[in-house]
């Protein structure tokens, strides 16, 4: 396996001779449309003719909302271990709220797979936003705790799910031990009847990190309560700041390293990204807004406006300026030099897992490195 990086004057036959591989494969891998263009700068996979025979394992998921395109589910579930299903929500009285588009098909079409769906369940409210006074009522009131979890067993159940997620944000300070306690209770539960629960983290450094995001998540007591955790390391490249990497490798490095002092690796999983950011410039906080684009996108939009791909090698990101109607544009997004850096940190730190937020677009090259470096774990392994 090898990563080529596109040179001034290369194009796909020139590069498919160099690296020995059919001009079929080099396209089809790389998902490169007709007429074939490439930008300079742009980073293929270069595949090898078979699978190493000592992959480590791991477990892979990603995250779906039930609107997903058919294709790109079935294109995808091949490479994963379970299908984290986004999302049920939660009334102040604890019933669930279902998505609005019906989950079915998706956990009919993962176990046909060999691939467990996972309900995830989020504190967005009956109006389809978060909203963290349900926190605070759950793990204040537990007539309201026992109902939720009453109501998860029953729909997973009924529902076929095989497991179960709780992916709560901006948790109030004050109600870290309460939702660390709901997280465990729940987990002892779910054990019983066979379903393992994960919960997701936000990306902390430090067990004293300031701000919403952080201050209700503690790592040491969910990392106990729940059979494994998500670190959601991504965004600090975000809809509203300024300009920068998704998930820069320096920092993702940090969360890990902290995570590490509280929670056993065994239980860890890597959050990657599957998606950039397209930023309009000057950027004004408060005032600029980030476009979300997928990696295809952003290597046609560095295609389409002549510009040429730069590699940030302290995030270990790819970006990119281009200019559109006389504004500058600032782009980062994720490509296979990025993902390697990714998958070398989970191999490095002993890591059992990974999770993309989110699956919606279908990257090809992800995975198939994914694929040459791990031996993705299925059910029952």
């Amino acid at each position: 396996m090898k990563i080529y990086v596109v040179k001034p004057g290369d194009n796909v036959d020139s590069i498919a001779q160099s690296q020995g591989i059919p001009v079929e494969t080099l396209v089809y891998d790389n998902q490169i449309s007709p007429p074939y263009r490439l930008a300079v700068g742009q980073a293929l996979y270069i595949g090898g003719d078979s699978l190493p025979e000592d992959r480590t394992p791991l477990y892979v998921f990603g995250y779906a909302y039930p609107f997903i395109q058919s294709d790109t589910l079935d294109n995808t579930l091949p490479y994963l271990t379970d299908l984290y299903i986004f999302s049920y929500g939660f009334t102040e009285t604890g019933e669930l709220v279902p998505p609005m588009v019906s989950d079915n098909w998706m956990i009919e079409r993962a176990w046909n797979t060999g691939v467990r769906p996972i309900l995830t369940l989020t504190p967005l409210g009956e109006d389809g936003r978060f909203n963290n006074n349900l926190v605070t009522n759950l793990v204040h009131n537990p007539q309201v705790e026992q109902r939720l979890i009453w109501n998860l067993g029953l729909t997973m159940l009924e529902k076929g799910y095989g497991g179960l997620d709780i992916d709560f944000e901006y948790i109030m300070a004050e109600d870290g031990a309460g939702f660390a306690e709901f997280v465990r209770k729940t987990t002892q539960i779910m054990n019983q009847f066979g379903y393992q629960v994960s919960v997701a983290l936000a990306p902390k450094t430090s067990a004293d990190q300031p701000g919403l995001l952080y201050e209700g998540v503690n790592y040491g007591l969910l990392g106990e309560a729940a059979n494994r955790v998500i670190l959601m390391t991504y965004e600090w490249g975000y809809t509203y700041g300024p300009p920068m990497a998704v998930a820069p490798i320096n920092m993702v490095r940090r969360v890990v390293e902290y995570a590490l002092t509280e929670i056993p690796r065994e239980k860890i999983s890597l959050g990657i990204p599957n998606y950039g950011y397209d930023w309009p410039l000057p950027f004004e906080r408060g005032v600029t807004s980030a476009t979300t684009i997928n990696n295809l996108q952003a290597i046609q939009i560095a295609i389409d406006h002549g510009a040429e791909i730069q590699f940030d090698e302290v995030a270990m990101t790819p970006f990119f300026r281009y200019w559109q109607y006389g504004v500058e544009h600032e782009v980062w997004f994720e490509d296979v030099r990025s993902y390697k850096a990714k998958f070398d940190l989970i191999k490095e730190f002993g890591l059992t897992g990974a999770g993309y937020w989110q699956i919606m677009q279908f990257f090809r090259a992800n995975w198939l490195l994914l694929e040459q470096m791990f031996e993705i774990r299925k059910i029952g392994d």
